[in-house]
């Protein structure tokens, strides 16, 4: 009898970078609700901890909060051997940590312009966006290969996939104080690639390596711009930040096992047009 493929994570240790962010929270969530023993890594340790000590109370699981810039080679190693030593050897990789473009509708911000974007938030993008995946990827995911078994999950995002729509960063009265800059979906583009590059270079080694791009999430944006994004998306609204749970414990778990390469995109059908 054949059985079904499962979703369940029971003893599997995942890291998730970013794990203080707003979806960083979810995917542990989810990752712990499985079955899986959380490493939270974020720059804030304390707080890292705090919400690990969270997971473990909903979950029962075993979790654990670390600090890591992910733009630092020593500490991505650091980080490994301290969810190794306290968790165990890492099965599942959720390379969530990522910087952005802020922006007030409210506030004229020139420096998003690409003739005037400023060349060191560029970069700041690229070393923790690509750079800092990479490194991840790199450190932690050659212990994977080396146990010929893992799972490593890239967020990407639907920018990495289409280019921005700079009208819905208008203003009501039609004007623009402010543009999405270059920078990021630059770097959700290179992490797509960089994806699909590991996914062939360890596949042989039974590494997975997957990317998730995540649509536009409310986070309490301007009324204005939910409306124009939502009247955009076939199913007529923002994500909420759990509507990926069910994506991140797919591509981590024996369900997606077939599955490598690919970039997951779940986004309200935001792409189709």
């Amino acid at each position: 009898m054949n059985r079904a493929p499962t979703f369940s994570l029971d003893g599997k240790v995942a890291v998730v970078t970013g794990g203080l962010g707003l979806l960083g929270r979810q995917h542990g969530l989810a990752l712990a609700a499985a079955g899986a023993h959380v490493a939270v890594a974020d720059l804030d340790r304390r707080a890292a901890e705090q919400f690990a000590c969270e997971l473990t109370k909903h979950s029962g699981r075993r979790a654990c909060g670390c600090h890591v810039d992910i733009t630092d080679a020593g500490a991505v190693t650091s980080l490994c051997d301290e969810v190794q030593q306290t968790l165990g050897p890492i099965d599942v990789l959720v390379n969530n940590a990522a910087i952005d473009d802020k922006f007030s509708a409210d506030v004229c911000d020139d420096a998003s312009t690409v003739e005037r974007y400023p060349l060191e938030r560029w970069r700041a993008m690229l070393e923790t966006n690509v750079t800092g995946t990479f490194l991840c990827c790199q450190i932690i995911g050659r212990g994977m290969a080396d146990r010929a078994a893992g799972s490593i999950i890239n967020i990407a995002s639907t920018y990495g996939v289409v280019a921005p729509d700079q009208a819905l960063y208008r203003n009501a009265d039609g004007s623009q104080s402010f543009f999405k800059g270059p920078a990021y979906p630059t770097t959700k583009g290179a992490v797509i690639a960089l994806t699909r590059f590991l996914a062939a270079y360890w596949g042989n080694r039974g590494v997975r390596v997957n990317a998730l791009s995540p649509g536009g999430v409310d986070n309490g944006q301007d009324a204005g711009f939910v409306a124009r994004y939502s009247a955009r998306t076939p199913l007529g609204r923002m994500a909420a930040p759990t509507d990926y749970q069910g994506a991140v414990v797919f591509l981590a778990s024996e369900a997606s096992s077939y599955m490598t390469g690919a970039n997951l995109v779940v986004d309200g059908g935001w792409t189709v047009w």
